[in-house]
């Protein structure tokens, strides 16, 4: 006799029901250990470095693994896991600055567009316009204009993602303006601001909270593709994207060179990703709905 996926579904054990649902909150956990361990590295990154990263030996160049340096040299002579470590200081600062600056500019913009009409026409092409600009080649062009240093970078990489979070803003707002809550509150003679910000910027929080943590993965990647161009920080500033870059040349030999910061990198993007989709699924009712009722 056939079953349908319903009767599969019915005669599941409640045991294997959970297991997906258990197996993402250990992704989420494992998520969040890894995030939290590299921001330890970072503020304690002069502490756990056994050498400064800067320092050159060129009598150690491309030196294997040993007691003095854990992962080897570079071409310079540096100590490899001192660069490293150095490195997810200014990946965080990117990634966190850039979603900071992002929600703060684009928050307002999101709200004034949604909320009155004649505006929303002239904020959306310029977002529009700016979306329409690939976000590294946008990125590569500022920094070509100005002197590549740390803030310039986190510029150049924030400005393409403002659009993103007016959009979402705007979103928000025009479907909350329709609520009857609000068109009470305009009809009882609450001022413009008040309504704005007391009763329809509380409704962006939540959305606004998951699309800050992908802006900061997408802006620590982005550095790291503009570090590895040579469009980005100077090797004077340990990076992640600019040690890949330098090791580029000798990978052949000294693959590590590439290997650990990339892997750095991924299991950074990779958790803040991970915690963003968990932040997601316990901030929409929608999702919470859908996973009560399975």
């Amino acid at each position: 006799m056939n079953t349908t996926a319903s009767d599969t579904a019915a005669v599941m054990s409640p045991r294997l029901r959970l297991w997906p649902r258990r197996r993402s909150a250990w992704a989420v956990v494992v998520a969040a250990v890894c995030l939290a361990l590299i921001v330890v590295i970072a503020i304690l990154a002069p502490w756990l470095a056994p050498h400064d990263p800067l320092e050159m030996s060129p009598a150690d160049r491309l030196k294997a693994p040993s007691d003095s340096y854990w992962l080897g040299t570079d071409a310079y002579g540096r100590d490899l896991l001192s660069r490293v470590l150095y490195g997810a200081r200014v990946s965080l600062i990117v990634g966190v600055g850039s979603a900071l600056v992002a929600v703060v500019v684009g928050l307002p913009l999101g709200i004034l567009a949604g909320f009155f009409r004649g505006l929303d026409a002239i904020v959306m092409r310029v977002m529009d316009g700016l979306m329409a600009i690939p976000s590294v080649l946008l990125a590569i062009a500022i920094v070509s204009l100005t002197s590549a240093n740390l803030w310039t970078v986190m510029t150049a990489i924030t400005i393409p993602e403002i659009p993103r979070v007016v959009r979402l803003v705007r979103s928000v707002v025009l479907s909350a303006r329709e609520e009857p809550y609000v068109e009470a509150a305009i009809s009882l003679g609450s001022s413009l601001s008040t309504v704005m910000w007391r009763h329809l910027m509380p409704n962006t929080l939540a959305p606004l909270i998951v699309m800050a943590t992908y802006i900061c993965a997408s802006a620590i990647l982005t550095e790291a593709i503009l570090s590895f161009l040579g469009a980005g920080i100077g090797t004077e500033t340990p990076t992640w994207g600019n040690i890949m870059s330098e090791g580029r040349t000798y990978f052949l030999i000294k693959p590590s060179l590439i290997f650990w910061p990339g892997v750095m990198l991924s299991i950074c993007i990779l958790s803040i990703n991970l915690l963003g989709d968990a932040a997601r699924d316990r901030l929409d009712p929608r999702l919470q709905k859908r996973g009560g009722m399975q």
